[in-house]
């Protein structure tokens, strides 16, 4: 679970105007910062297969709005990737 204070910083440091709070950057970089901490938390509960499917709802959804991000803006797309750190 991300901290209030994490997801403020999350918006802050991805946002693309003053009062944005949901663009397709800041919902990739809210879910790739979830993505990630399922994963950790896999390196232990190896059999949890309810969140292990949780996991890979959120993997599809950020996979989505990185599609629409590609085909609306292939400039912002990159620019998010690199910053991210996502292979693609």
């Amino acid at each position: 679970m991300i901290e209030p204070e994490q997801m403020q910083e999350l918006i802050s440091e991805y946002r693309t105007h003053e009062k944005d709070t949901g663009s397709s950057e800041v919902q990739v970089a809210i879910l790739t910062r979830r993505i990630g901490e399922l994963s950790e938390h896999f390196k232990t509960h190896s059999k949890d297969h309810h969140s292990r499917r949780g996991l890979l709802k959120l993997v599809s959804q950020r996979r989505r709005l990185l599609d629409y991000l590609r085909g609306q803006d292939p400039q912002r797309y990159q620019t998010l990737i690199s910053r991210l750190g996502l292979r693609r």
